[in-house]
Formats: C-alpha cells, structure tokens, sequence
C-alpha cells in the first residue's frame, strides 16, 4: 500500500491546489492569537494589528488576528468532506495590555467561527500538560482578591463538517483494519488528556543559517496527531494540516498508512522534517511495537479479573476484548521516495512475534 504526502509553501488561506470536499480529517495547532510569540507573524499578515496593539486596543487585536485565522478556516470548510473531522490544538492566552491583565479566550473564538460554518461541535479534550511549571502567584500573591488562577491545559477542539456522520460502507475493510484497542478506547476517548507530555517549541538552528528559521515553533509531539488520526480517520484517508510547521502532522500520518498534505509559509522548515524522516522507519516499528506489547500486558491483567476471552486477533493470534479488534492491521513503512516537497511511502503489514 502507497501513501502520499504533499507540503506546499504557502500561506493556507488560499488552498486551490485541494479540491473541494476532498479531505477527511484536518489537524493543526495554529498560532496562538496574543501569545506575544506570534506578534511578528501576525504582524505581517495585517500591519494594523500591529497599530492597534501599539495604542493598547487589546481587544481589537484579538479580533483582527482572528480574522486572520478565519480565512484559513473558511478553505478548511471547504475542502473537507461532508461528515469530516476538524481538530485544532489551542491555548488561550493571558496578557497584560497597558495596565490590564486579562483572558483572552482563543478557543471560544475558534467555537464560534465552525458553529457559524455548518459544523457540529464534539465533545473537546482538554490536554493538561505536565511539563508545564506555572507560576502560582500571579497577580497578589496569597492576598485576596486579586491573584489570577493560572492556564495549565489547552484545547483540543473536534468538529464535525455537517448534520450527517461520514458515508462508509457496513463492511468496509479499511474501516476494520484502522480499529483501535478496547482499552486505547478508553483512554483515548476521556475528555482529559494528561499522559502526553509537552515538547520544547525552542528550534535548534545550530545546523542552519542565523535568521534562517525562526526561533520558536508551535509543534506538538507526535503523539497527539498519531491518536487524533487513529481516533477519526481510516487507512488511506488524507490528513490536512494547514500550519504545517516542523510536518508533526505529516509524520503522524506516515506512520498511521494515511495520506497527509501540509501548508506552511516558512520552507525552511523542511531541513527539519528531512531530518527527522530519516528516523521514520525506526520510529514507526517502536509505536507498533509499543501499542502491540501495552495491549498484552493489559489482556494480563484482563485476564486476572475472570472475565471470559472470546476473540482473537486475525493477524497477531493475542486475544482482544471486542469483536470490532479481531480484523485490527498495522502497518510499517518498507520504503519511501522523494520528490521535492512530495513524500511517497510503500507501506506493508507489520510482523510481530
């Protein structure tokens, strides 16, 4: 089986390379609206941002970089499929404006923009990150009433293009092959997520030009696009990722037999995702692996508790809790070959003893 993975270096506002209702499932984490990080990239796309933030109109900056925002949603509307999935990484952000210290709530903006589109809003999970170390005393202190409760989580927001789930055949083999384990099941689906830890977002230039890459990135760890895209896509499907970034997305969707595309305005970044392709393969057998041995030990402790085994795995022969995991197939990556800014990977089914 052959994926394809495509980058374009350009601003994702304009996406008419895709067709419309092409895509199955978008994934991203955008700049974060009045994190002061992204002042300079926001700045660019509209020199009155920067004005409006200069006379301390913190509220209209706000706005106005999510009207920047908005126009690479409106392409992500279009080019999904009815009964596609959204999910955007968010974090609000805290800022003291002039005198002010105040919220500003990205991922309530973001809410509002896919309701006001025909989309559905899911439940979202709310990704508490360990490595986070907050300083508790914003604000007075211990002295009432004025310290500040401090941002430990961001958003993970899932929506859903249109009334209508996605059209799949009952039997679809595909379908049955990307099933997850009853216990990933579990874990995957809580409304809380505080085993992924956070990643440095300092890039390490070292190897690159000064000025050539800009200091900080947005990127997730792979782990959060690997389950987001095992939780709401198929194999073969296309993965969209419009704030491409170092390609976490992309590598997510190599290592899970899906197709991926990718926008970023700074091509830079390639250097990077070249470098880390180069893992790819290594990486792919260690998830498998790793998803693979975590469910045996857990049917170890299944077992001790007396429940009855039913089913088995078609192609690893452990036993699994469902039948909907009997037909579940991973794959790893045999090759892949380059093509510009364009990745074709051939994939095989992964042998486990």
């Amino acid at each position: 089986m052959d994926t394809t993975h495509k980058v374009f270096f350009k601003n994702s506002s304009d996406m008419s390379e895709l067709e419309s209702n092409s895509v199955d499932l978008m994934i991203t984490s955008p700049p974060y609206p009045m994190i002061e990080m992204w002042d300079s990239l926001f700045f660019t796309l509209n020199n009155k941002i920067k004005q409006v933030m200069e006379e301390e109109d913190g509220k209209e900056a706000f706005n106005l970089m999510h009207a920047e925002l908005d126009k690479v949603w409106n392409e992500v509307a279009r080019v999904l499929k009815l009964g596609g999935i959204a999910c955007i990484n968010i974090g609000d952000a805290t800022r003291k404006i002039g005198k002010t210290f105040q919220l500003f709530p990205n991922h309530a903006k973001i809410i509002n923009f896919f309701q006001n589109h025909d989309f559905v809003e899911l439940p979202c999970i709310l990704w508490r990150k360990p490595t986070n170390s907050p300083n508790k005393f914003l604000g007075s202190g211990m002295l009432p009433p004025n310290a500040y409760v401090t941002l430990e989580h961001e958003y993970i927001l899932i929506f859903r293009k249109g009334i209508i789930k996605r059209d799949l055949q009952p039997r679809a083999e595909n379908r049955y092959h990307s099933a997850f384990f009853w216990e990933e099941r579990n874990k995957w689906f809580s409304d809380i997520w505080d085993d992924i830890r956070g990643i440095s977002q300092n890039l390490d230039n070292s190897n690159f030009a000064q000025n050539e890459l800009r200091e900080r990135s947005a990127a997730y760890p792979l782990e959060l696009p690997y389950r987001l895209i095992n939780m709401f896509s198929l194999y073969k499907d296309t993965i969209l990722d419009p704030f491409w970034g170092t390609g976490t997305t992309s590598l997510a969707a190599m290592i899970s037999a899906r197709n991926s595309i990718g926008y970023e305005i700074n091509p830079e970044f390639m250097q990077i995702f070249k470098k880390n392709i180069k893992e790819l393969k290594q990486m792919n057998i260690n998830i498998n692996e790793n998803r693979l041995n975590q469910h045996i030990k857990f049917f170890e402790r299944y077992r001790k508790t007396g429940k009855d085994v039913k089913y088995f795995s078609a192609y690893y022969r452990f036993p699994v809790v469902t039948k909907q995991e009997i037909e579940l197939l991973l794959y790893s990556i045999k090759d892949y070959r380059e093509d510009e800014n364009k990745f074709i990977l051939h994939h095989q089914k992964f042998e486990f003893e």
